[in-house]
């Protein structure tokens, strides 16, 4: 069964689909996973538990995109 829910990203509310994981919701969002870092709720996500995180209802998520430089 899926429903709607609200999060916000990076300050801002955005609507999905729940169950939605993690990956699927940065694509759906336009991030290249590749390239960003994600805090979830406050604390810092390693890429090894993306799979395996579902969005719920109120989640926080801050999205970073990592800029390379020298």
């Amino acid at each position: 069964m899926s429903y709607q829910i609200s999060l916000q990203v990076n300050g801002e509310t955005h609507n999905c689909v729940s169950p939605t994981a993690l990956p699927e919701l940065l694509l759906q969002l336009g991030f290249n996973p590749r390239l960003i870092a994600v805090e979830y709720n406050g604390e810092i996500l390693h890429r090894q538990f993306w799979l395996e995180t579902q969005i719920k209802n109120g989640d926080r998520l801050e999205v970073v995109t990592i800029v390379g430089g020298g």
